[in-house]
């Protein structure tokens, strides 16, 4: 990519397609810090991607922490990028959808110039963040590197006791056709537990719940919606998806009870025997 010739980043495969194409080179040496200090060149070093967690300070890795603090620059969406600011003097690079383009352009121009680079996504990148970390991919030419982090995800099968093994996990938090994504938990519901992060505000927990009892879901199955985890705000409404299905039909945030942050579960009926 050249300023000549900027690569379009709505151009092309999907983002996520893009991001999950092929494994992650080997790269020798760069998991002990990441650059001189495990004799990786800087223009050699890989672009980092790390999921900063739930947005606690608590739950962020110290190796994800450690790619931030030793960055040149740091690119995300302005609210992550809020969450990780004191970790780090690099220049920060932050965006909205409306303008992620032009601060990742910027972000390559610098990584190409031979500084180092960090991304920072909400939570864990493989568990909602394939879309943009497909973005950082293309806008850079070197290897990145994921850093998982704590999700939200997690928290949640914690605080609705719903083991991961025995749940289905959809993201509804990107752009584009959900069809396929709606068809899982459809096909799901009542017979695993359900983990779903909503997609503001078009897909908030009532509108999913509404779709799911079109779709033949018992009304009286549990839900919770659990919002802003780990933070001081926290908020778990217990309720049925019967009871959840009033709060469909909202287009923005003053029309949902619920945040842009925050996750559904749906509990399958669990036998207890002796």
């Amino acid at each position: 990519m050249s300023e000549d010739d900027p690569y379009d980043l709505d151009s092309g495969p999907d983002p996520a397609t893009f991001a999950a194409a092929a494994p992650e080179p080997s790269i020798d040496g760069i998991d002990g810090g990441t650059g001189a200090a495990d004799g990786t060149e800087a223009t050699d070093a890989p672009v980092y991607a790390v999921g900063v967690g739930p947005g606690n300070p608590e739950y962020l890795t110290p190796r994800g922490r450690r790619a931030i603090r030793e960055a040149d620059v740091v690119v995300g969406f302005e609210t992550v990028v809020d969450f990780v600011a004191d970790e780090t003097d690099a220049d920060l690079f932050t965006c909205g959808y409306a303008d992620e383009a032009d601060a990742l352009a910027e972000f390559g121009r610098r990584v190409a110039a031979g500084e180092r680079g960090t991304a920072v996504l909400m939570g864990d990148p493989n568990h909602s963040g394939y879309q943009f970390l497909g973005k950082v991919q293309r806008a850079v030419e070197r290897p990145v590197r994921v850093i998982p982090g704590i999700s939200s995800l997690q928290i949640a099968a914690s605080r609705a006791r719903t083991p991961m093994e025995d749940t289905r996990f959809v993201t509804l938090h990107k752009s584009g056709s959900l069809d396929a994504d709606l068809d899982r938990l459809a096909e799901a519901v009542g017979e695993r537990h359900l983990l779903v992060l909503p997609r503001p505000f078009d897909w908030m927990p009532g509108d999913i719940a509404e779709f799911l009892l079109d779709s033949g879901a018992d009304e009286s199955l549990d839900a919770l919606v659990l919002e802003h985890l780990t933070h001081d705000d926290e908020r778990i409404t217990r309720t049925t998806l019967g009871d959840l299905r009033d709060s469909a039909g909202g287009s923005g945030p003053d029309s949902t009870p619920y945040s842009d942050l925050s996750v559904l579960a749906v509990r399958a009926p669990v036998e207890v025997t002796d």
